[in-house]
């Protein structure tokens, strides 16, 4: 696209938003008659009419209405990569603290911030492993990391991963003795190896949803754990079923050394964001560090 056509563009949305030559002239420090030569020239180019005016008014046309919905988030966008890039040139500094679940910093954060960091040697984060759902105004933490379900409404949600899926796996051995289950009823019949959540120190539910239908298993076993690799291990050793994440027992899934069941019951869904106030003003730093985290699938 040539420069000048990003120009008339820019001056039919100002127009369309203005709904008047005069006062969108004045906001673009043009006149009257430039803007007009401008849209009659945007609208030869085209071949279509853009702006229907009258003498009260001026409104977009239903071709002007559909490059609108177009045109104004696009620029919306160059004038905010704009302003980042006018940040960056101005060394953004400071320390940004984040509170997360050990899988999200191992497996989203690290890997996103050990390539961003080195560019910016004056900007600091700290990390705080923490499996818990801890008050980050109360704590003094700039953001957190959760899964999108369990955010608070008033938050401010930005997603940083790719959607997650659960597991329900064992190991070979284990169904020498039981067979495999083919629904979440089968469970109640399996030794399964349970999950202590951090929070309020409940044992986590198995949460399993197939087409409309989610149901939450209680599950019984002789093993409750409040650490997923000792979960995992213990599934590779034989001792029962356990439910973890995708991402964790992908490599023990394709070596053979677990399988994999109930897997219709186990849809993906949404993945890690990072959250803050809505009612902060991020700073430089902070703002470079969502849009380095910011997942664009």
């Amino acid at each position: 696209m040539r420069r000048e056509e990003l120009v008339d563009l820019n001056a039919f949305v100002v127009i369309a938003e203005e709904q008047s030559f005069t006062r969108a002239a004045a906001k673009l420090g043009t006149s009257q008659s430039t803007l007009s030569y401008t849209i009659r020239r945007l609208e030869s180019r085209l071949n279509v009419r853009l702006l229907a005016r009258t003498t009260r008014r001026v409104a977009p046309t239903e071709a002007g209405e559909r490059l609108l919905t177009t045109l104004v988030p696009a620029l919306n966008t160059i004038s905010s990569e704009i302003a980042l890039l006018s940040e960056l040139s101005e060394k953004p500094s400071g320390t940004v603290r984040i509170t997360t679940s050990e899988h999200a910093a191992e497996t989203i954060l690290w890997p996103a911030l050990c390539k961003f960091l080195p560019n910016y040697p004056d900007l600091h984060v700290e990390l705080s492993v923490d499996g818990g759902l801890t008050d980050i105004v109360a704590e003094r933490f700039d953001a957190g990391v959760r899964l999108e379900e369990t955010i608070a409404r008033d938050m401010i949600a930005v997603p940083i991963g790719p959607p997650l899926r659960m597991a329900v796996v064992a190991a070979p051995s284990y169904f020498t003795d039981y067979p495999v289950p083919s629904t979440p009823q089968d469970l109640s019949q399996h030794l399964c190896i349970n999950l202590r959540l951090p929070t309020a120190g409940g044992v986590y539910a198995w949460e399993l949803e197939r087409g409309r239908r989610a149901i939450r298993v209680r599950v019984e076993g002789q093993l409750t754990f409040n650490s997923v690799p000792m979960i995992r291990q213990a599934a590779l050793d034989g001792f029962g079923l356990a439910c973890i994440m995708e991402d964790q027992i992908m490599s023990y899934l394709e070596n053979g050394r677990l399988i994999r069941v109930l897997e219709d019951w186990c849809p993906p869904f949404p993945g890690y964001h990072l959250y803050y106030p809505s009612r902060r003003q991020p700073s430089a730093a902070f703002r470079l560090i969502v849009r380095a985290l910011r997942y664009r699938g």
